[in-house]
This record gives C-alpha cells, structure tokens and sequence, in this order.
C-alpha cells in the first residue's frame, strides 16, 4: 500500500530539505540514462526556440517595416547604417534561432540526436548573441531619433551592459558556482 506524505510545516514554509541536511528530489530520483538526457536536452531547446523565434520574428517584423515610414527618409547617414547593420543583425539572428526547427525535419529518424542537440545549443548561442546586438541597434536607432545627444548612447550601453550580466555573465556565473560544489 502506498501513501502519499503530506508536506511538512517547513515545506509549506517555502524551506527546502537541503537546507536542513536531508536529501533532495535529485539526489532520491534515479539518474538519467544517455538517451533520456538527449532527449530532455532536445526538448529544452525546442521549447526555448520557440520562445526565441517569437521575439526574433516580431522585432525583425518591426526592422523590416520601418524603412518604409516617411521618417526614415529624413534619418541621418547615422541612423542608415546603424539600421542596416540592425537589419543584417536580425536577419541573422532569425536564422540561426529558427535553424534548429530546420536541423530536426532533414534529420529527424536519422539516429543523429546527440549531434542534432550539440548544434542545436551552438546556433541557440549565437542566435541570442545575435539577438542581444539587434535589440542593442534597435535600441540605439530609436533612442537617437528621440533623445538627444550622447544620452541614446548611454542608454544603451547601459542597457546592453545588463544584457551582457543578466543573459551571460549570471547563467556562467551560477555555471561555476555550481560546479566547485
């Protein structure tokens, strides 16, 4: 007969049994197997790369169409390059966060899973590096049509520098705090 435990008052707490020297749900589930580990890894990337590709295709949307606005005639040889620059940037970060949806269907049923989730990883890195730098010019154009000065400069340099903490710096960080436990 099995019973199903009713979580303890530190439970409810929010406290984590780790926290209190007893064994975690990690430590007492089984460990993957290989094919299981792939397989998990593929479908996080699948559904990461469904969060990205949203984002890509609405903002590269955004890019495509504002060159035909009346105001980018009147932009600056500036603005030109900074949104053509933002342009190929886009275009190449949907690329490369849509790439992995194109790996799956040619090699799908191939038994190739574990290449398939390694390049995958690499083109979802370099698809939200590309990412980063196309919403850092979409930032900058916007910001120099409407701010003044070097402020739109400043403005996105800061916000660029909390990309560069909150999307790489953090995630490695936590990488190699965990791996000297």
């Amino acid at each position: 007969m099995t019973t199903t435990a009713e979580p303890t008052d530190e439970a409810r707490a929010g406290r984590c049994d780790a926290c209190d020297g007893r064994a975690s749900a990690d430590e007492l589930e089984p460990p993957e197997t290989p094919r299981e580990r792939v397989n998990r890894r593929w479908n996080e990337i699948m559904q990461e790369t469904r969060v990205a590709q949203t984002g890509v295709q609405i903002l590269f949307g955004f890019l495509l169409s504002v060159a035909f606005t009346p105001l980018f005639r009147s932009l600056d040889t500036f603005d030109h390059v900074v949104y053509v620059i933002t342009v190929v940037l886009g275009a190449s970060a949907t690329a490369s966060l849509i790439a992995p949806v194109s790996l799956h269907r040619f090699l799908s049923g191939q038994r190739m899973k574990d290449e398939m989730v390694e390049i995958a990883h690499r083109l979802m890195m370099c698809g939200m590096v590309l990412l980063a730098l196309t919403i850092g010019c979409t930032l900058l154009l916007i910001l120099h049509v409407v701010v003044p000065g070097v402020l739109a400069e400043v403005l996105t340099g800061v916000v660029m520098l909390w990309f560069v903490l909150s999307w790489y710096a953090l995630p490695l960080w936590l990488r190699r705090r965990s791996a000297r436990k």
